[in-house]
């Protein structure tokens, strides 16, 4: 399993369209990958779970991989957080 906790500095949050680009991301990895926010965690391949989060500006979220690519799962994710939501 690997994790990664994240800060969002995005204004807006976890909205719509940055929240496309990290289901779309997760949908390219065999690995299950979750992103957690306020102890309740949903699937990353599902925007509606994303999106139910509510993700708001300076949240801290954890993205968690298990599975046979997680460590290139991780590091995709990675990258489209630190490019559209956060650090």
């Amino acid at each position: 399993m690997q994790e990664q906790t994240f800060k969002i500095t995005a204004d807006t949050g976890v909205h719509a369209r940055p929240a496309t680009l990290l289901v779309n991301k997760a949908g390219q990895f065999e690995s299950e990958i979750e992103i957690s926010y306020k102890e309740k965690s949903v699937n990353l391949k599902s925007i509606m779970g994303v999106m139910s989060l509510g993700i708001p500006k300076d949240a801290e979220v954890k993205i968690t991989a298990t599975g046979g690519d997680e460590e290139e799962a991780i590091k995709g994710v990675t990258e489209v957080m630190k490019e559209h939501l956060g650090e």
